[in-house]
Parts: structure tokens; C-alpha cells; sequence
């Protein structure tokens, strides 16, 4: 298990795990008052929360299902990444996809955070890549 520095200026208990497999950590809105999202409107929702992740590890940021479901409320950019050097406030871009107003409450469970190891890769110039069996089959090429 990784271990995170973590400051939390919201009102609200740390993020944690629903269940012992859970993959995400459910984020809450820490808001002085409620934010209306009219249909297809998105807003910068804060969390109150700060991290340090360790060199090799990043946070997606992703929609819960339940909202997205049921209310029609996800992210503009799923999944966002928090960078491993990025000491700010985590703050998650919700979308109304909806046909009706949606009211962002304080403590709202808004998206989830995963933590995630990743490698940075250096790219190598050649003038030919390798053959393979699907080749240049891009969108759709394998049919229904």
C-alpha cells in the first residue's frame, strides 16, 4: 500500500475506501454554498484536499456511476490526472449531460480518485515499426 501526504481544508473526513477492493476513493464537494449546473454546463468543483503523491504515481480523477446514471452528471475530462509534482487543490470538472438543472451540495459525493503506478516512456525515432497482424486496422476494423 502506497502511502499519501494529504492536507484536507474541507469540511469533511478523508477520502476512503467504500469496500476492501474498492479501486477509487469517492471525492466530496467542499462548497460554502450550493452550485447549480444547468443542462450541459460544467463548473470547477473544489474538494478541499491536497496531495503529495510519490514519484511513479498519479491520481485519476473519474465519474461516479451513480451520478452519471442517474442524474446525468459527469466529467469533462475522464479521467483526469493529477501529476505526481502538482501541489494545488484538487478540483474535479463536472458536466450536466442532463435535460434538467442538477444542484452540486456541500459534502456531495461528486467523482471518484484512483491512484495509479505509471512508467514515463522516451520515444525512439526509426524509419519502419515492426509488422503485426492487425497492422494499420484502426476504429472499427474488426467489424460488429
Amino acid at each position: 500500500m502506497v502511502k499519501i501526504e494529504i492536507i484536507n481544508k474541507s469540511r469533511h473526513d478523508l477520502p476512503q475506501y467504500a469496500t476492501p477492493q474498492s479501486a477509487g476513493m469517492d471525492l466530496r464537494a467542499n462548497l460554502d454554498a450550493p452550485v447549480t449546473l444547468r443542462p450541459l454546463e460544467r463548473a470547477l468543483i473544489p474538494t478541499g484536499l491536497f496531495i503529495a503523491l510519490p514519484d511513479g504515481y498519479e491520481a485519476q480523477i473519474r465519474p461516479r456511476s451513480g451520478l452519471a446514471i442517474k442524474k446525468g452528471i459527469s466529467l469533462v475530462n475522464a479521467p483526469g490526472t493529477i501529476d505526481a509534482d502538482y501541489r494545488g487543490e484538487i478540483g474535479v470538472i463536472l458536466v450536466n449531460l442532463s435535460n434538467e438543472d442538477f444542484i452540486v451540495e456541500d459534502g456531495e459525493r461528486i467523482a471518484q480518485m484512483v491512484i495509479a503506478r505509471y512508467e514515463q516512456a522516451q520515444f525512439v525515432p526509426v524509419e519502419v515499426l515492426n509488422e503485426t497482424e492487425r497492422g494499420e486496422g484502426g476504429f472499427g476494423h474488426t467489424g460488429v
